[in-house]
């Protein structure tokens, strides 16, 4: 992907707007209860802060559906960046009009100011190009560092570079599309996928494009059952696609054809229900009792997705094993973890349950990249072109 990135322009003075992703938990207090995001974005926007940039901030948080939300607003996260830079961030109370075009022409080189929520106009979502030419009217340079967001097709990602000359990508946007070409474009072989997560129907398009770039293929969470039915086992009352056996049954097929290993769990934990259950044991995958609910992959299948990774060199995972949240089913998962964070592979981690999985247990940190889009890491998986990404590419 030939894309200019934000260490390569000169933006000394320059008005320069970075779209960002601050979709982040606040709480009635207005505490940020999780800082992950801003975090990532920090070295893009200290970046441009030392180039002498006057720094515009960009972001949306939540689903206010075009017009003005007061607990959807973002002006908790000013404060909380300005700990995290350093440095102090001013806020704007809108991010298009007079107050925005005010606070910005009042900006001295080395500041910063987040906008107001982008998403309380309905023109950012229907990528309206007059939105998105009234952002414009307020950057000379505009960057794109919100991946999480790219694959949506707004405003502020796609209708705003139509007005804007100067252009890139921000720091996390580049290591996001490195890490993404490092795990299927030019991978260290052996390459290995690991889908988990609860419906294949979510993640079929992922399955199939990779089927024809990994060496082996791993399957758990609650899409596994869509697969023992596909081949012929009981399911007792686990979830599964009745609509999606034959698909399953394809993609069995097709790894067989490609030579491509698929594994699926051995065994799994059952239970007689998820909430507060009096019956949790572990079956063989193919004795899944009739009245039970498989909730988890066992022990046994998380030795074998252990000794099937030892020989990786690159590991992309989307998708939890089980029921994580809850303990009794949360082995599978913590199984998958550590053995990623053991492996001397380069491990990519993508999906939002996954990276609360790893947070939860201490390991995020040793994964070598997680991703900070769920739904955009899946389309990448499907070979789909991102419309945030294309924009920057066409630009």
């Amino acid at each position: 992907m030939k894309i200019r990135t934000v260490d390569q322009l000169d933006l000394s003075g320059k008005r320069t707007l970075i779209r960002v992703d601050f979709n982040v938990p606040i709480d009635k207090s207005g505490n940020i209860t999780d800082e992950t995001r801003l975090k990532a974005a920090v070295p893009t926007i200290r970046a441009a802060m030392d180039k002498g940039a006057k720094t515009i901030l960009l972001s949306h948080l939540g689903r206010p559906k075009g017009k003005p939300v007061p607990e959807m607003s973002l002006a908790p996260v000013a404060p909380a960046l300005s700990k995290l830079l350093g440095r102090p961030v001013a806020f704007a109370t809108d991010c298009v009009g007079e107050a925005a075009e005010k606070a910005v022409a009042a900006m001295k080189p080395g500041d910063a100011m987040l906008l107001e929520n982008v998403r309380f106009h309905a023109g950012e979502e229907k990528n309206d190009e007059e939105f998105g030419k009234k952002l414009a009217a307020l950057c000379d340079v505009y960057v794109n560092d919100a991946f999480a967001t790219a694959h949506r097709g707004h405003s502020s990602n796609v209708a705003i570079l139509k007005y804007v000359k100067e252009r890139a990508a921000g720091l996390l946007m580049k290591d996001e599309i490195a890490y993404f070409e490092k795990a299927l474009v030019s991978p260290a072989r052996p390459l290995v996928a690991i889908f988990g997560g609860a419906k294949i129907s979510g993640k079929i398009e992922a399955i199939n494009n990779v089927l024809g770039k990994v060496d082996k293929i791993l399957i758990g969470g609650a899409m596994a059952n869509t697969f023992f039915a596909a081949l012929g086992y009981g399911v007792g009352k686990s979830l599964f696609e009745a609509e999606m056996i034959e698909t399953a049954q394809q993609v069995l097929a097709g790894a067989a054809s490609r030579k491509v290993k698929l594994y699926l769990p051995v065994d799994v934990v059952v239970a007689d229900r998820l909430e507060s259950p009096t019956q949790v044991k572990n079956v063989p995958a193919q004795e899944i009792p009739d009245g039970m609910t498989a909730l988890d992959i066992g022990p046994a299948s998380g030795l074998l997705f252990k000794e099937t990774l030892h020989d990786a060199k690159t590991i992309v995972w989307n998708g939890p094993m089980g029921v994580f949240e809850q303990p009794q089913f949360a082995g599978g998962t913590q199984a998958v973890m550590r053995a990623l964070a053991e492996s001397s592979a380069t491990t990519i981690v993508g999906g939002g349950d996954t990276d609360t999985a790893l947070h939860k247990a201490g390991l995020f940190s040793r994964m070598s990249y997680v991703s900070t889009g769920g739904g955009a890491f899946l389309e990448l998986l499907e070979g789909k072109r991102l419309p945030g990404i294309a924009a920057l590419e066409e630009a």
